[in-house]
């Protein structure tokens, strides 16, 4: 899949979480989405991708963060 599409679509996903929501819990709940709705394959393109991305909004790039964090495990490991 395309990272322009990817960085997208997380930021729906979090612009959604976002509203209303403090940017921490946003986060949280923008990763907890992208764990329970996305292929494998698509969550390790996005930690490929990297938070440093520039199309990346705040409340997105947090969640890659923390998607970046949790992923390392499996990644050292695998």
């Amino acid at each position: 899949m395309q990272a322009e599409l990817l960085v997208r679509m997380i930021n729906q996903i979090a612009d959604f979480y976002g509203s209303g929501s403090e940017a921490d819990v946003a986060a949280q709940e923008t990763l907890m989405h992208v764990k329970r709705m996305w292929a494998d394959r698509m969550r390790r393109q996005m930690v490929e991708i990297g938070p440093a991305d520039p199309g990346l909004g705040p409340v997105a790039r947090r969640a890659v963060e923390l998607l970046v964090a949790t992923d390392a495990p499996s990644r050292v490991a695998g």
